[in-house]
């Protein structure tokens, strides 16, 4: 990561210290949003048995076959729902108490979550699993509408890409953790689940106190607090003691005195020249999760046994694709400093709609002639298909509202985006499931359709970003579909 950022101490672009923020809110706030995401597929069976066994003492409950699956339904999806009810209200806590101390509260939120699954076994307590399901949903939500904002407003604009991918490879990686803490051989087995679960206390913890120490936004200083004496300090730490500040500081002068009054969800949502920009952010967060990714990792195993390999083959071929998804996800700020906007959305979103194709017929007709040679075919088509979502739907669809919108709407729309993200991730574990009894290998169709809607939306609308100013890119979109990007 080094190599590629070029870091220098001049705060011309990459400086030590936002490479140590970008860093430490990763691994102490992002990793955990995709720790959770991951972390009960392995142990699921063992959580179920302990929940049949505590229903009828502690509840006076007998509990059928079907009530029981019903219940870990509730378990698995309150985490989103938790998600879509922190997304409505993630806009208002970014302004409230700041970019940083949005990630604190997650912080502080994560670690009350932690403690309620290390002992909600020795509590015999479904309410204390529950809860922590839930509020770490509503903190994720803060998280993935905060992390991107933060560290987009730390950055020059010469780097606003490569900075706005630490939240993508953040999810990813912990999306990894989450499937090689889970194994039985490690702590996702009977005796300690509980751990497995709570694991990413740790990483939670070790990362607050240097979070603290950490400057706020100079924009959301200057702009939302109107401390610019705090915000000339806040940019003169990040960008080096011997670097010139004041035209940084002009320009946050000259933004105040434009500032648009439309600050609240129902301001945003009537302006007519945000609806286009709100449109792409909100479109780009739902098809990063309609796209299939979510149900390739939710389902993988099941995948990849009705492709024919053994179970214990099948969670090791699990765990490779875990990695495969992470190290191209370390490809996202080399490409987002080299490469425009548009071309990589264009190409991933392609790319997806065709590797999703492939993948569907090759299973469609491996479980018609029972080749094995097709099994392997089809896991060709999972690879592709994850690098064509890491070139551009991953990395992109996080941080392309704080490159769209100016400073005044930036936040409803980002709060927005994720809602957008948390619905449609509900909506993939909910009719995934269904599709697949359905549809059997095909049921990844839709998901190549919504690829292929999100390839002529950006085609059509999204103007290109790198290296702009969102007040350069807004007179592009003012007129919404009527827009010539051009």
């Amino acid at each position: 990561m080094v190599v590629i950022m070029h870091v220098n101490d001049a705060g011309q672009g990459w400086t030590w210290l936002l490479l140590v923020i970008c860093l430490i809110t990763t691994v102490g706030t992002t990793v955990p949003v995709g720790y959770f995401f991951g972390v009960l597929n392995a142990p699921a069976e063992i959580i179920k048995s302990w929940c049949a066994d505590i229903l009828p003492s502690e509840y006076d409950t007998i509990s059928s076959g079907n009530q029981l699956n019903l219940l870990w339904t509730c378990i698995v999806s309150i985490y989103l729902i938790g998600g879509i009810v922190g997304s409505c209200f993630a806009a208002w806590f970014t302004d409230r108490y700041g970019r940083k101390g949005c990630l604190i509260i997650s912080s502080v939120m994560l670690l009350i979550c932690g403690l309620f699954f290390t002992w909600c076994r020795a509590a015999k307590s479904l309410e204390m699993l529950m809860t922590a399901r839930f509020f770490g949903g509503i903190a994720s939500a803060f998280i993935v509408t905060a992390h991107p904002m933060y560290l987009l407003e730390l950055a020059p604009v010469s780097i606003s890409g490569s900075v706005g991918v630490f939240t993508c490879i953040g999810i990813t990686g912990g999306i990894l953790l989450s499937q090689i803490v889970s194994m039985p051989q490690v702590l996702g087995n009977e005796e300690h689940w509980p751990y497995a679960l709570s694991f990413y206390g740790l990483l939670v913890l070790i990362c607050l106190l240097p979070l603290l120490s950490f400057p706020e936004s100079p924009r959301w200083l200057y702009l939302v607090k109107a401390d610019a004496d705090k915000s000339a300090m806040a940019l003169q730490r990040l960008r080096g003691k011997q670097s010139n500040v004041q035209q940084e500081l002009n320009d946050l002068e000259a933004t105040l005195r434009l500032k648009s009054k439309s600050s609240s969800m129902w301001q945003v949502l009537r302006d007519k020249e945000l609806f286009l920009p709100l449109l792409l952010v909100c479109a780009f967060q739902a098809t990063q999760q309609l796209s299939g990714v979510n149900a390739i990792f939710f389902y993988s195993l099941s995948i990849l046994t009705e492709a024919g390999f053994s179970t214990q083959a099948a969670t090791w071929l699990n765990m490779s694709i875990g990695g495969f998804n992470l190290l191209t996800s370390l490809l996202g700020p080399l490409l987002l400093r080299k490469f425009d906007r548009r071309p990589l959305m264009i190409n991933s979103c392609g790319l997806c709609a065709l590797s999703l194709a492939g993948m569907s017929f090759s299973l469609y007709y491996m479980l018609s002639t029972l080749s094995n040679g097709l099994s392997y075919v089809s896991i060709l088509f999972i690879l592709t298909f994850i690098l064509g979502f890491q070139l551009g739907l991953g990395p992109i669809a996080y941080f392309i509202g704080s490159e769209l919108l100016e400073d005044a709407p930036r936040p409803v729309a980002m709060s927005m985006g994720s809602l957008f993200s948390w619905t449609g991730n509900f909506l993939v574990g909910m009719c995934f499931p269904l599709l697949q009894q359905v549809w059997s290998s095909f049921a990844f169709m839709p998901c190549m359709c919504v690829c292929i809607l999100c390839l002529i939306l950006t085609w059509r609308y999204l103007p290109e970003t790198r290296g702009r100013e969102p007040k350069d890119v807004k007179p592009l979109m003012c007129q919404g579909f009527r827009s010539k990007i051009n």
